[in-house]
């Protein structure tokens, strides 16, 4: 529908009220009342056409389940399993509902951009550049994949979402009517290229693409987290603003100082340099010795000044001395000879490891929203996880450092357009590199083998660096009715474990995690289990007494199987 004024719609809206008078069968009523609320449904926002999926028209008779593939299982290490869900990422976001609803911290995803170069597959078919109703496929498509993303994330989650020029106006209003537009944080402009080669043929015709985007919302504008900033190397390590040096409590001129300090005179004679600002940096950017001193014994000391603009009480200034710093409330103050106060802001406070290629300590800022070094990795890249993949393979640092800033160290990371693995792969590396505990799922379609051949194998590559357990899981349907009126229940029992698995991250080994569904061998199979394992329980299993000593004495966690997994199911087919 166009876009209706507020007195064009009221005047609709009154004619409307008057044919339901006159028309008062229930078929007109009906159509009539349809009419009124497509006319104030919505007031802004995105107005589309929407599509059904296949997938939809699979799931009125049928039911998504998991099913193990257990020659793809990795164990390398003690304690939690990771997941790769192989299967329609639709599929799999319905059943991660019933797992890990509002458990997820962050989601990064990639989805097809929706070029019109076989880039997005809509029920079976790639949507081409002369599709009329291509932005409308893609709209119903993210719609209903983003809506149950919403629902995952923790309280104060994060999710992040890839996204080019093709559709990214028409995601940011479709993320604003879903997260909340009060919950947009950011969209960050990722370049990703420069413009050589065959791209500066085109220089003549056009503005050559040169960059993407992520788009940045938080589930909740209540949430508590905080955030690690990403810091950039400056091209200069020395700031020539940084003048005043903290000796004996007394500041003097940096290159007072410099003069006078027997290690720094050294350095300038070695390469017959004045002793100046100028040269200190040519000195620090020369000498890695000597930039290894002045960090270690000068930075500390080294200051630049700015206006004092807080207020301090008369007694305080009357104490402070001329050119003698004071600390006040955590910062350094002094008074000049004209009796202003001024601010000292420490040199030491900019130097850092950034968050680039760069691995030495730097003088850094603080990244905004532009991200405009990731053209190396962009070069790079096909290398990474040693797996080949044409369509848009991120690059593993931009992945890390999007997660870094989510500031999640035992977060649990989704993504569902997994592709060639690199959220996965980007979680072991950052895990390994801070001590942090994440743990991936992965979903990804199978689509020309992209599952096997691309994600998990790539999973696969990566062990030796970063090894970690990892579980396959393969999606599939089950009939809620069949021919046979088998009892649902019963056949949804198969699929539990998966579930259960899932849910809790681990694997039903009967060692250190063990599972019934009824009473029979119950205490054989808890004798057989590790002292403060686990053992998961449907309601309706009932322990004796002997039991019940058993698992007390050797300290066995009882955990309940939820009733919900399949209850909404079973409540449809009669069955509850």
């Amino acid at each position: 529908m166009s876009n209706l004024s507020k007195g064009k719609r009221d005047r609709i809206l009154r004619y409307l009220e008057k044919l339901k008078e006159t028309n008062i069968d229930d078929e007109n009523q009906m159509v009539i009342n349809d009419l009124i609320n497509t006319i104030t449904d919505k007031k802004y926002g995105l107005i589309w056409e929407e599509h059904e999926e296949r997938i939809d028209s699979i799931l009125i008779d049928n039911l998504p389940v998991f099913k193990e593939k257990k020659d793809r299982k990795i164990s390398n290490a003690d304690g939690s399993y990771n997941f790769l869900l192989e299967g329609d990422n639709l599929h799999s976001l319905i059943l991660l509902e019933k797992t890990h609803r509002g458990r997820i911290d962050v989601i990064y995803i990639d989805p097809p951009y929706n070029t019109g170069n076989k880039d997005f597959i809509y029920n079976d078919s790639y949507v081409n550049l002369d599709d009329g109703y291509r932005h409308s496929k893609w709209l119903s498509f993210m719609n209903r994949r983003l809506e149950l993303a919403k629902r995952l994330l923790s309280r104060d989650g994060i999710i992040f979402i890839s996204i080019d020029d093709n559709e990214q106006a028409q995601l940011k209003l479709l993320c604003d009517e879903i997260f909340g537009e009060n919950n947009f944080i950011s969209k960050l402009t990722i370049k990703t290229g420069d413009i050589y080669g065959t791209k500066a043929a085109h220089i003549d015709k056009t503005f050559v693409k040169v960059k993407d985007y992520v788009y940045v919302y938080q589930n909740s504008t209540n949430n508590k987290a905080t955030r690690k900033p990403l810091y950039d190397a400056l091209p200069n390590f020395y700031d020539e603003h940084y003048t005043h040096y903290l000796k004996d409590n007394k500041i003097v001129g940096i290159v007072e100082f410099l003069k006078q300090d027997a290690k720094s005179v050294k350095a300038f004679n070695r390469y017959n340099m004045v002793v100046n600002k100028k040269n200190l940096e040519k000195i620090i950017q020369l000498d890695t010795k000597y930039k290894e001193y002045f960090i270690n014994n000068i930075a500390h000391k080294l200051y630049k000044d700015s206006q004092f603009t807080g207020k301090l009480p008369n007694d305080i200034i009357s104490k402070m001395v001329v050119g003698t710093p004071f600390e006040y409330y955590g910062k350094i103050l002094y008074k000049t000879r004209g009796s202003t106060i001024r601010h000292l802001q420490s040199f030491i406070d900019v130097l850092r490891i950034p968050d680039d290629n760069t691995k030495e300590i730097q003088r850094c800022i603080p990244r905004g929203d532009l991200w405009d070094n990731f053209v190396k990795d962009m070069g790079n890249v096909g290398k990474e996880g040693r797996v080949s993949f044409k369509n848009g393979k991120k690059p593993v640092r931009l992945i890390k450092q999007l997660i870094y800033w989510a500031n999640k160290k035992d977060g649990l990371i989704l993504d569902f357009f997994a592709g060639s693995g690199t959220t996965g792969h980007a979680v072991m590396e950052l895990n390994k590199e801070d001590g942090g505990n994440r743990k991936y799922i992965l979903c990804t379609n199978n689509e020309n083998n992209i599952c096997e051949e691309k994600t998990y194998k790539r999973l696969s590559n990566i062990q030796t660096q970063y090894p970690h357990n990892l579980k396959y899981f393969k999606t599939d349907f089950i009939k809620k009715i069949t021919d046979e009126q088998e009892i649902l229940s019963g056949k949804l029992n198969q699929y539990i474990k998966e579930l259960v698995e899932l849910e809790n991250m681990c694997e039903i080994d009967d060692v250190k995690n063990s599972i019934v569904f009824d009473d029979v061998d119950i205490e054989i199979k808890i004798n057989k289990m590790d002292n403060g394992s686990n053992l998961y329980l449907p309601s309706y299993v009932l322990l004796s007494k002997d039991e019940e000593n058993i698992i007390l004495e050797k300290g066995i966690n009882i955990i309940n199987i939820p009733d919900y997994y399949f209850l909404d199911e079973l409540i449809e087919v009669n069955e509850l």
